[in-house]
């Protein structure tokens, strides 16, 4: 069974920073392409980043130069390092998986086949 797990939310004053952990098990890492979603209360799903196996990568206008997306094939692990977070960063994070090879990630929320269940991301001061 796949199975993602995202950890490392919280709360953060504005300006602050904070790094999301999704681990996996279930699959061959590698071999798949990986991405966030964030969701806020009555908006729709979004992303955030995605990453393809061979490490290109895609990110939202919105977070582009704050956030940065990387993989560790090793550990089976994909993270979202996010800093000089704003409150209208605040939203559910959720991590994603496809088990396809990109030469660049897919963006479409269709595309993906496995989700984590979310961690929530809260910027306020």
């Amino acid at each position: 069974q796949v199975q993602l797990v995202e950890s490392g939310g919280g709360w953060v004053q504005p300006g602050g920073s904070l790094r999301l952990s999704c681990a996996t098990s279930g699959l061959i890492f590698a071999g798949y392409t990986m991405a966030w979603y964030r969701q806020a209360p009555g908006n729709e799903r979004e992303l955030v980043a995605a990453i393809a196996t061979g490490g290109s990568t895609n990110y939202a206008d919105s977070v582009k130069g704050r956030f940065t997306i990387s993989r560790d094939n090793a550990k089976s692990t994909v993270y979202l390092q996010m800093n000089s977070l704003k409150p209208e960063d605040t939203a559910v994070y959720y991590c994603a998986a496809v088990g396809a090879i990109y030469l660049n990630p897919t963006t479409s929320v269709d595309s993906y086949d496995y989700w984590g269940r979310g961690t929530q991301v809260t910027v306020s001061s």
